[in-house]
């Protein structure tokens, strides 16, 4: 049995903390650290970066935070592994060694790429897009780490991949341990994001006593695949069961969640204390992963641009239709979509003007850049001493600028050629899963899961409450679907939550849900419910004009819904 690998992870996207590469390496042991910069969102802003310059489509943010902190890595022996190439690995790879030069150190280094099907988009069927990248696995990594690579730098590979190829490379898993992948994948799943699993977006923050400045999270990944998610000593925030299950249940869909080496039964993780800040993950079974890999494409949608006019006082919904009527009779043009919505924030009697005001917001989306450029801009301006009283906007319309669009495509895995570039330069092609299958839902294999007893001695004594009183909510963004998970504390209340937080109930205290569909899901092994609503963001965050594009608070708006509760679980 080999000892566990201490893996720690510094960024959970894109613009994460600056000098949390440095705090990792310089806070304690480490063998690996990790860093997760991409998204659906940011696969889009790197696009268009390789449209300006074909040398970019990576994240150069890492190459920088790398310029203060190789040296220290290999001093430390701590191997780094990243996602960070983008759409662009050996362009990274290349600069991490001119980086290296000019510093002069000597860090081995190796990239894996393959993920990059854009060239390919029309054979495949997958349209047109401006990007094209399936999601790869972990293989390629682990293969790195054992030709020696300080540094391992990917494209498109899932999140929990970089944590679960340094796990399998270091203990020699083979490729159908699948009960220790998807152990791994767990691990991976909760420190990918930083530090939500150490108390950031969490429900119940104020429990926390010091979340200032939360330290990221590590995961000491042992042989069997369970692991330990810790922190560094003398750091903020907190690992306990509740932070690291709001992780878990954090952009999933049912008890089975797909990747492109194993397929992690969700519904089999058992979480347990192992000190302070210590919190085990066992029990995880994992099954052959699907036939196909999933592939993120971002198109260039059209053009938005967005005015938000400031409503005060009395008569605020005449006010808001005649500045509708104003506008929208002002356009030579009408865009080919006119959103309006109204922020009701206004107090009666209030003290403060911006207490008496509510904001109206109209955003505007046209293939074409002029319809939404400065003929809407100057509509909107030109009605400043002729519509309601008090006019005034919160900022000026400018020019209209681009917007994306995003959905997941899905090839079969053996369209796509994985390869890793070691770091003597040998390209060795990693080869698809050879065992696999497709993924169902729990339900539909057959194995049923069964609601909790409700056994009770008559009706009890209820009072209507915040439902957050006693649950927790963790909500995100997968394209144009959002998922919400939401879990409780102890047994009873599990008991009460799933018989009572049906998806009629959920689209009857969520209605800007109710004409979609929601599909709910159970895990009783983390006492919790995960629904996933379709199509609530459009043609996903890049295209959004909602109030929360990402969903990301969607799961607190819940929480401050008021339902009848027992009084037993208050």
């Amino acid at each position: 049995m080999t000892e566990p690998i201490r893996i720690g992870n510094a960024s959970g996207f894109y613009g994460d903390r600056f000098s949390a590469v440095q705090e990792m390496l310089t806070g304690g042991p480490l063998d690996v650290l990790t860093g997760d910069y991409l998204a659906e969102l940011t696969m889009l802003i790197l696009g268009r970066d390789r449209l300006k310059d074909p040398s970019l489509g990576y994240a150069r943010t890492f190459l920088k935070q790398l310029e203060g902190s190789l040296g220290e890595a290999l001093d430390r022996g701590v191997k780094i592994v990243s996602n960070a190439g983008g759409l662009n690995p050996a362009g990274l790879a290349q600069a991490i060694q001119e980086l290296a030069d000019k510093l002069g150190l000597h860090p081995k280094i190796a990239y894996v790429e393959g993920d990059d099907l854009l060239a390919r988009a029309a054979e495949l069927e997958l349209g047109t897009p401006l990007t094209a990248n399936a999601y790869l696995g972990a293989w390629g990594i682990a293969e790195a780490l054992q030709a020696g690579a300080d540094v391992v730098v990917t494209g498109r590979v899932t999140d929990a991949s970089v944590i679960v190829g340094p796990a399998a490379a270091h203990h020699g898993w083979k490729r159908n341990q699948y009960d220790e992948l998807a152990g791994a994948v767990a691990a991976g799943h909760v420190i990918e994001c930083g530090c939500q699993a150490t108390g950031g977006n969490y429900s119940f923050f104020s429990e926390i006593h010091d979340l200032g400045r939360p330290g990221f999270p590590i995961a000491e990944i042992h042989a069997d695949g369970s692991s330990v998610i810790t922190k560094h000593d003398k750091t903020g925030g907190a690992v306990t069961i509740d932070t690291i299950k709001a992780q878990l249940l954090y952009e999933i869909t049912g008890a089975r969640y797909a990747g492109p080496d194993v397929t992690t039964r969700l519904d089999t993780i058992e979480l347990s204390d192992d000190g302070p800040d210590r919190i085990r993950i066992s029990g995880v079974r994992g099954e052959a992963p699907p036939p196909t890999y999933k592939v993120s494409l971002n198109s260039v949608g059209g053009f938005r641009n967005e005015v938000s006019f400031v409503l005060t006082g009395l008569q605020l919904e005449e006010k808001a239709e005649l500045v509708k009527a104003q506008l929208e009779r002002g356009l030579a043009k009408r865009p080919a979509e006119v959103k309006w919505t109204v922020a009701w924030t206004e107090k009666p009697n209030a003290d403060s003007e911006e207490e008496a005001s509510v904001f109206l917001r109209c955003a505007v989306k046209d293939p074409d850049p002029k319809v939404v450029g400065r003929a809407f801009s100057s509509a909107a301006v030109e009605l400043a001493l002729s519509s309601y009283p008090g006019f005034h906007a919160v900022a000026p319309p400018g020019d209209g600028s681009p917007y994306g669009v995003f959905k997941a495509g899905y090839v079969d895995i053996h369209e796509v050629t994985q390869v890793v570039v070691l770091p003597d330069g040998t390209r060795s092609t990693i080869e698809p899963a050879v065992e696999t299958q497709a993924l169902t839902s729990a339900e539909d294999a057959g194995l049923p899961i069964p609601l909790p007893s409700l056994a009770s001695a008559g009706r009890p004594r209820t009072r209507e409450v915040p439902l957050g009183r006693i649950v927790g909510a963790r909500s995100g963004d997968k394209g144009g679907d959002a998922n919400v998970g939401v879990w409780v504390r102890d047994e009873k209340a599990w008991r009460w939550l799933a018989h009572t937080l049906t998806v009629e109930l959920f689209q009857e205290l969520l209605p800007e849900t109710t004409e979609l569909k929601v599909t709910r899901h159970l895990l009783p092994n983390l006492w919790a419910l995960n629904f996933v609503v379709e199509g609530l963001l459009g043609e996903g965050v890049a295209a959004q004009a909602r109030f929360d594009p990402q969903a990301k608070a969607v799961g607190e708006w819940l929480r401050s819904r008021y339902v009848d509760i027992p009084e037993m679980l208050l």
